[in-house]
């Protein structure tokens, strides 16, 4: 994406602010105006008043001037909040989209791209293009109308010194073309780095637990302080360029200064102009070479905003792969039976994981999914709430093809209770009504009592309204585990996902979580994958999966008394 493109998109989101931009414009103008007046308004000072000794304008100038000051000062302050708030509005927006853009994209999409670098978009990134639109946008715009306003007044004031001026203007802009090509370049480098520094951070504060039981405080620090390092000696290079940036454009200036004051000295002592009209030609001059220095200088700004650009833009145009279809109509109540037929799943699209898989689980039906580790039992059961989309073969809810009706209204008929339970940093209120804010305190209540979380809430000091910590970290195993029991009892989906739900507690926690899971289980359709064979017992049917088929369909007894895997599995726990 060239820059040009770039600009076209940033102006995109600019746009519903135009007419404050244009406003902003105005004021802009104005200000620029008043400072070229504030630049013309030497010749009078020196040709009338000092050398023609005209009394009357020497008591209306100061009036004049304080005119200029107060409605320079007016504009001045229109301009620069109404661009302000336009570069803010912008960021607003931005980052509202980037987050919404992030929660429609498909599972797939978490699987190649790393949490520190997505967090790293949402905010470096966007921070960057904050500076470069609501600070350098506005510096740049301003500059520039200073620069033309005054170069009208040069003209105006001797054009024939001007046109000398503008002979110089092609080289200042050399050194800003070729500093800003270093700075894009060093920009990408710092942003790359600040997203690896971000995802380190993310992964070794997560994993912090075994970080210290595997004695890898030294390694994850040598990690981290290279990564620090190589951002200091990125952020250094950009020292060296800025700080060299500036006297470069210093002599630059004084060059143009020293030619000007030769030249119009001599004009001066020849006759062909005044020493007011010397005087405010320099004074517009030196006036002029400040907006200039200042759109260099804010160069490396701009060209950091790019480089973010491209990093936004190119995650923005990621498109989900999993969508409502046109015409995808809403799901009805969930009563008959979910049907996989000839069903073909790959990640990779090489490698199939699920292999022509056809299987009835009918409404109300408890389907226990079992197998030796990578054989597809997760995948199946995310097919259902469309985390994958299939790559052969059909899905159907009571005759609907999953691809024909809404997301919306197919993930509302489903509650997931996994092995790693994902509770937020917020109170435990608002994790059991995660899906639906608005339930009363009476069902809220309800829902943990039938979890066998109601009593350990209690005890707590705030209880309902008691904070948790990021994932939970200030409950238990088990008490997490009856949290995210207590949200899909709340949800009361017609079918139900337990995907290793009780694995990773021990055998007190699962006792309780199995209790809460009978409650939530009762008239739903559940399938539930689970290793420890001892709590799938009474479960209507069983199905063992190997290598992406199923190899074994049967109740518990049916399957012990074969020769099969499920046998074997049995028999090693």
């Amino acid at each position: 994406m060239n820059d040009k493109e770039l600009l076209l998109r940033i102006y995109q989101w600019i746009k519903p602010y135009r007419r404050r931009l244009c406003l902003a414009m105005i004021g802009m103008i104005m200000v620029a105006g008043f400072s070229g007046a504030q630049a013309y308004m030497i010749k009078p000072l020196l040709d009338k008043i000092f050398f023609e000794q005209d009394r009357t304008l020497l008591n209306l100038l100061p009036l004049i001037l304080i005119l200029i000051f107060l409605f320079k000062g007016i504009f001045y302050y229109v301009y620069r909040y109404l661009l302000d708030t336009v570069g803010q509005n912008v960021v607003r927006d931005l980052r509202k989209e980037i987050f919404r853009h992030i929660h429609a994209l498909p599972v797939a999409f978490f699987h190649q791209a790393s949490t520190g670098e997505l967090i790293s978009r949402v905010i470096s990134d966007v921070t960057l293009i904050q500076s470069a639109v609501s600070k350098a946008l506005v510096s740049l715009l301003r500059d520039l109308v200073q620069v033309v306003v005054l170069l009208g007044v040069v003209f105006y004031l001797d054009w024939q010194m001007a046109l000398v001026t503008f002979v110089l203007l092609p080289v200042a802009a050399v050194p800003i073309v070729h500093f800003g090509k270093r700075f894009r370049r060093n920009s990408v480098s710092n942003q790359q780095t600040v997203a690896l520094i971000s995802g380190a951070l993310h992964e070794t504060i997560g994993g912090h637990r075994i970080v210290k039981a595997f004695g890898m405080e030294a390694y994850e620090h040598r990690r981290f302080f290279a990564l620090i390092d190589r951002l200091y000696k990125i952020i250094v290079k950009e020292i060296q360029i800025r700080s060299l940036q500036h006297p470069v454009m210093e002599l630059i200036g004084g060059i143009a200064l020293a030619g000007i004051i030769w030249y119009g000295g001599h004009q001066v002592l020849a006759g062909d102009s005044t020493p007011g009209t010397f005087i405010a030609f320099l004074t517009a001059l030196v006036m002029v070479y400040e907006p200039v220095k200042g759109i260099s200088s804010l160069n490396s700004e701009v060209m950091q905003g790019l480089a973010a650009s491209t990093r936004v833009f190119n995650l923005l145009d990621v498109q989900p792969d999993i969508v409502d279809r046109p015409g995808a109509v809403e799901l009805p109540a969930f009563r008959r039976a979910i049907e996989f037929q000839g069903v073909t799943f790959s990640y990779d699209g090489k490698n199939p994981v699920l292999r022509d898989l056809n299987l009835t689980v009918a409404a109300g039906q408890v389907l226990a999914i079992v197998g030796p580790s990578g054989g597809g039992k997760t995948t199946l059961v995310n097919l259902i709430p469309r985390f994958f989309e299939v790559s052969e073969g059909r899905i159907l809810l009571d005759g609907h093809d999953l691809r024909d009706v809404t997301l919306a209204s197919l993930r509302a008929q489903i509650a997931i209770v996994e092995q790693h339970t994902v509770l937020f940093n917020d109170t435990i209120r608002n994790n059991i009504a995660y899906g639906d804010p608005e339930r009363s305190e009476e069902e809220i209540i309800a829902a943990a009592k039938a979890a066998h979380a109601y009593d350990f809430i209690r005890e707590l000091p705030e209880e309902f309204e008691t904070v948790i910590g990021e994932g939970g970290a200030r409950l238990s195993g088990g008490q997490r585990q009856r949290l995210s029991i207590a949200r899909a009892l709340l949800k009361n989906a017609p079918i139900l996902i337990l995907d290793e739900a009780t694995s990773a507690l021990d055998t007190e926690s699962e006792r309780e979580v199995q209790k809460a899971l009978e409650n939530l289980m009762a008239n739903r359709t559940t399938l539930v994958i689970a290793h420890r064979l001892s709590t799938i017992k009474n479960a209507d049917r069983i199905i063992v999966m190997q290598e992406g088929r199923i190899v074994e369909d049967g109740d518990h007894e049916s399957l012990l008394q074969g020769q099969g895997l499920y046998r074997t599995l049995h028999t090693m726990q």
